[in-house]
């Protein structure tokens, strides 16, 4: 089994309010790209890993981070597209005859080896999956007139994270239909195997250290989570 890890750094992050891609912002002293990346190399469970960016970073993520942290399994550095979902195509097109593709975002630093684990056998076992946590708190779903529409059952509810797995050939052809129609409305992999190969996704435990860097606050909190750890060892 031939497995593809796609690491998505190609956003801009404008919620982080700063000038530097968060992607490259540093976390105790290493890019906060270089922890996905590590957990990706040292997993004996992915062979490959395609690094989506954007055209002007490819050789900055060569020299100060593939070469310098010794990446080896990253063996593209493409360039990305205006969506998300344009990004991940072009890592699928990178790893074409690859058996399964660990979709990420380089925004979530936290991600282990139990969760590659679990994730990956999921994945043989029902072809689509995506790592998620029940969610902890109540969620309301919110009318056009900004009034509560409705809340749903919270035993029933669930956030999802990344990566997102998913046999090769169904996540790619899923991709080629709704490229063909259009992407609108499509805010992560999942939907797109949903939409256009009527697949249902299987939600595997994921964790609820593994949260997405998106603001100052979540920085700092990554921070203090990152010296815990290395206080404890």
């Amino acid at each position: 089994m031939d497995t593809t890890a796609i690491v998505l750094a190609a956003g801009r992050g404008k919620r982080m309010q700063s000038g530097t891609p968060k992607q490259f912002m540093l976390l105790r002293g290493k890019p906060l790209l270089y922890y996905s990346l590590r957990v990706f190399e040292d997993s004996p469970l992915v062979d490959h890993v395609i690094l989506v960016t954007e055209e002007e970073n490819i050789a900055f993520c060569r020299s100060e981070i593939v070469e310098r942290y010794g990446f080896h399994k990253v063996e593209r550095i493409t360039a990305g597209g205006k969506e998300r979902y344009d990004s991940v195509y072009q890592g699928l097109i990178a790893c074409e005859g690859t058996d399964y593709v660990l979709i990420h975002d380089s925004a979530r630093p936290f991600i282990d080896g139990l969760m590659l684990e679990r994730g990956l056998s999921a994945a043989v076992k029902y072809k689509a999956c995506v790592l998620a946590m029940p969610s902890k708190d109540t969620v309301k779903i919110a009318g056009e007139d900004g009034f509560v529409k409705e809340t749903p059952d919270r035993s029933r509810v669930w956030i999802i994270q990344t990566p997102q797995i998913f046999s090769y050939d169904l996540v790619r052809n899923a991709y080629d239909q709704l490229r063909a129609v259009g992407m609108e409305g499509v805010t992560d992999d999942a939907m797109v195997v949903e939409k256009a190969a009527g697949r249902k996704v299987y939600l595997v435990e994921g964790d609820y250290k593994n949260i997405k860097i998106t603001t100052p606050e979540d920085l700092e909190t990554a921070e203090y989570r990152l010296a815990k750890n290395e206080r404890e060892i």
